[in-house]
């Protein structure tokens, strides 16, 4: 029988490889000025490293680490889904899934290795902070051609108050 019907060849991030990245991350967050959350995972979504910058938002802790799962699973950058099925997809998931962007893959050679996500920014500062997390791993992918679909970072906070709006 062939044994490659049955088998596949798989590589993770590794301990050193993780805190690499959150190190790399923690760098970028520090230099543009913008506290974050930031959560590692490997290729099936277990926690690696995680940190919580002085100043982030509390609440990011849970959404980076979903971003971070949601970005290892499928294989694709959060917030690329179009924001009319962002609930659906979420509810679908059991609220694993999410559509915030901010969360990476770290993919090598085609081999997702883990994700990335970085919280309590904007969506162009999470994006970058993650970018600058997975670029620790030689080779990883920063999907140059990924543009955001959903409604998080349009500018405009959500809710009832229009004249708050993003600088």
């Amino acid at each position: 029988m062939n044994e490659q019907i049955h088998t596949r060849d798989a590589r993770t991030l590794t301990l050193s490889g993780g805190l690499a990245v959150l190190n790399a991350a923690i760098v970028e967050a520090d230099r543009i000025g913008q506290p974050m959350c930031i959560s590692v995972v490997d290729t099936g979504g277990n926690l690696l490293a995680y940190g919580r910058m002085d100043g982030s938002k509390a609440l990011s802790e849970i959404s980076t680490r979903n971003k971070a799962v949601t970005a290892a699973l499928s294989d694709e950058p959060t917030g690329g889904a179009h924001a009319d099925v962002e609930l659906q997809v979420t509810l679908a998931q059991e609220n694993k899934w999410t559509n915030l962007i901010g969360g990476l893959p770290i993919r090598v050679d085609g081999f997702v290795l883990g994700a990335v996500a970085a919280g309590s920014g904007t969506g162009t500062q999470d994006i970058a902070v993650a970018r600058a997390g997975a670029a620790a791993i030689a080779g990883a992918e920063m999907f140059p051609d990924f543009v955001p679909m959903g409604a998080e970072d349009t500018g405009i906070i959500r809710g009832s108050h229009p004249e708050k709006v993003r600088g």
